[in-house]
């Protein structure tokens, strides 16, 4: 029987690593996620000179394989992004024991992780308030010790809408939109890969990336308002630079003020001598 490991296994705790420098891994099965956090890194102008590191595999099996083979580098960066969506973190598992296990003595000093996820499961059935979040976070603190987490709505599928992979398929991830977004967009055809680069506007002056993020707060309001409508005093705070705190941890909502994160730990990371 193969071996189990938890991520508190204290197997990989090695010494300090103080020879970090501008580098970032992005770890993730999703491409268009990965894409994204890159494109988003690279078009600020203070992460100049960053080093993006990211799987370049596309198959989810090879992809893994190559995420656990990254995993010693990692004590290189000074930042980490992580994905931790519930669709695709029982198949990292063992590769996220290594990479908090030989960053754990440096963690929120010389090296600090972001996460991105998609939230506890039967977040938006009926009844839900956003404190179902407070024991998913708690779980994450305690396997990652992450500086700053990301709920990502666009990760977030119910159950209903993700159909589970026959034994002789190949695991895949969903790139429909979720089914609640729909509406929202005229394209009858609109994939998150889509959304995504809708939204970034990498490509668009200053001016129009701005006009989409305000679209994008507009949407998020719209669909908090609706699914949590006794949580309506508490959507300024998650919308903001600071995020919404619940019980001893924080949330934010990716990918606003995504970059502002991401620099200020880069920074306070290369600080520390």
């Amino acid at each position: 029987m193969e071996e189990t490991y938890h991520l508190t296994d204290d197997r990989y705790d090695i010494l300090s690593h103080r020879a970090r420098g501008s580098r970032i891994h992005v770890l993730t099965l999703d491409p268009v996620l990965a894409a994204d956090v890159c494109e988003r890194i690279r078009h600020d102008p203070r992460m100049k000179g960053c080093q993006l590191f990211a799987p370049l595999q596309v198959r989810i099996r090879e992809a893994v394989e190559e995420i656990e083979s990254m995993a010693a580098d990692t004590v290189f960066s000074r930042l980490l992004i992580i994905d931790v969506r519930k669709l695709t973190l029982p198949k990292l598992r063992r590769a996220y024991n290594k990479i908090v296990g030989y960053n754990r003595r440096d963690l929120n000093k010389l090296c600090y992780i972001i996460l991105i996820g998609d939230g506890p499961g039967g977040l938006f059935y009926e009844g839900k308030t956003l404190d179902v979040f407070v024991t998913y976070l708690a779980a994450l603190r305690v396997d990652f010790h992450p500086a700053a987490f990301f709920f990502d709505p666009f990760l977030h599928y119910e159950r209903d809408e993700v159909q589970p992979a026959g034994i002789d398929e190949e695991f895949v991830l969903p790139d429909m939109l979720p089914k609640r977004f729909i509406p929202y967009f005229k394209e009858e055809d609109m994939t998150v890969a889509k959304v995504r680069r809708y939204f970034r506007a990498a490509d668009k002056d200053e001016e129009l990336r701005k006009k989409r993020q305000r679209r994008l707060k507009s949407l998020y309001k719209k669909r908090i308002a609706e699914q949590f409508p006794d949580d309506k005093d508490r959507l300024k705070a998650w919308l903001s630079r600071k995020g919404l705190r619940l019980a001893s941890e924080r949330m934010h909502l990716y990918p606003l003020h995504f970059e502002d994160w991401a620099y200020d730990l880069m920074h306070k990371a290369a600080q520390v001598h």
